[in-house]
């Protein structure tokens, strides 16, 4: 019995882990984002004629399509479970297994 125990501890650390090293990844994806953004606004600043408006369609097109981006990532990080349910991909694994089985057999 300590055996089973022992792996759904390591199962469940091991699901922990994944978990975390996504959020990670999502979080140093986020600094990424704000530190070339940012970097991105200083010289378009910077590189404007007097009088010029800095609110053009040009100074906005990187920080939107990749907002974009960090948002599908942000989604794929903290949403599956909500969308999903928490057993959703132990149930599809397992509806899989049981496909394959019962291919083998005919």
């Amino acid at each position: 019995m300590e055996t089973i125990n022992k792996s759904n501890d390591e199962i469940r650390y091991s699901e922990a882990l994944k978990r975390v090293k996504k959020i990670k990844g999502f979080y140093t994806h986020l600094i990424v984002y704000l530190v070339i953004n940012i970097m991105i606004v200083i010289v378009n600043i910077q590189n404007l004629n007097d009088g010029e408006s800095y609110f053009k369609l040009e100074n906005f097109m990187t920080a939107f399509f990749w907002g974009i981006g960090l948002i599908a990532h942000a989604l794929s990080t903290f949403v599956p479970g909500m969308i999903f349910g928490k057993n959703w991909e132990e149930k599809k694994i397992n509806e899989m297994m049981e496909k394959e089985k019962n291919n083998k057999w005919e």
